[in-house]
């Protein structure tokens, strides 16, 4: 595979739709940020328990140049001092990928910068790459969000391969539908996190899904339906859904999340003797994950990397760290770069 090569001081300016998260970024070689700006719409989309495309796609056309006008600000730069244009061009909401698209086209076209598009899941490996600057391939990552659940080795800054993903629900999916289901609303994941800390994880022992075909692919339906059973029963028997019952549905709902990442974390350590491993996406920023990970990968005698909060979720940070490897590992992609709502990971 082709190395790249570190350049001087590329400032990127990046950008970030692919849901309902607004941003703009400028980073210089992949790892400084020089700003991080984000405008989120989480409470436009609370009240419809989810995320609603054509709210969102409309909400990026009114905020996106605001956010880029501050990056720019927080940073010091203008588009005069901007060396590329990165932008995420898929997975994600069509209508809202589109409008960061366009954007970032236009920029580029109006100033002649060099433009690439970027893999929203790489984006979230980078994520790494600014937390840790000592960071570098080859590493394993766990990749799990709203819309994604991938475990993959990272062979170097634009090589990923692909080990194990999900055949159904998200991780971050199945947090919202459980959080749906027992009555904590939306956004599932920090309210089913919350719940879960004051239950208890054994209440129920909820099934832990394996898949023959690819022990380290994962599947969410299962529990999930386990869960939704285990409440109408309830609710059969009269019983009263009460704090207690949702704490402990969230706890053991929670657990059976939490070992079948670690079991698929501590069995690929060993099988591709990697002594690396990090995380990203949303749902990277549940502590008790996290720390449940931290102690699987160090009790193998790796080295566990997670970043902060903020990078974990939707950034264009990120989108500007991939952008700088996939920029000098030669891509550019012209104005006919359009969005993929459906694009696969390879």
């Amino acid at each position: 595979m082709k190395k790249t090569q570190k350049m001087e001081q590329t400032v990127i300016l990046s950008i970030e739709s692919s849901c309902d998260e607004t941003a703009a970024a400028v980073t210089v070689n992949g790892r400084q940020v020089l700003s991080n700006v984000i405008y989120s719409q989480i409470d436009l989309h609370t009240i419809y328990g989810g995320v609603v495309p054509e709210i969102a796609s409309r909400k990026h056309i009114e905020k996106i140049n605001q956010v880029i006008r501050k990056a720019l600000s927080d940073a010091g730069q203008t588009l005069d001092t901007i060396d590329a244009v990165a932008v995420t061009y898929g997975p994600g909401l069509v209508g809202a990928l589109l409008v960061g698209v366009a954007e970032a086209k236009a920029i580029a076209y109006a100033k002649h910068l060099p433009l690439i598009g970027v893999h929203h899941i790489k984006g979230h490996v980078c994520a790494n790459y600014i937390e840790y600057p000592e960071l570098e391939p080859p590493f394993l990552c766990l990749v799990a969000s709203g819309g994604h659940t991938h475990l993959v080795r990272v062979d170097d800054h634009t090589h990923y391969t692909v080990i194990g993903r999900t055949r159904d629900d998200a991780a971050g999916e199945a947090y919202d539908k459980i959080a749906r289901a027992i009555g904590l609303g939306y956004p599932g994941g920090p309210k089913v996190e919350k719940a879960a800390h004051d239950g208890d994880a054994h209440a129920f022992e909820f099934p832990r899904a394996k898949i023959d075909e690819n022990p380290y692919d994962f599947s969410f339906s299962g529990v999930k339906s386990a869960v939704l059973n285990t409440i109408n029963s309830y609710k059969m028997k009269g019983m009263e859904i009460d704090d207690k019952f949702r704490n402990d549905v969230a706890a053991s709902f929670q657990q059976s999340v939490i070992d079948s990442m670690c079991e698929r974390v501590v069995m690929a350590m060993d099988e591709f003797q990697m002594d690396k491993f990090a995380m990203a996406g949303g749902v990277a920023s549940n502590q008790t994950l996290r720390a449940a990970l931290k102690e699987a990968v160090e009790s193998k005698g790796g080295t566990f990397y997670c970043p902060k909060p903020i990078l974990c979720t939707d950034n264009a940070a990120m989108i500007g760290a991939a952008g700088y490897y996939e920029y000098l590992n030669g891509k550019r992609d012209g104005l006919d770069l359009n969005a993929v709502p459906g694009l696969k990971l390879e």
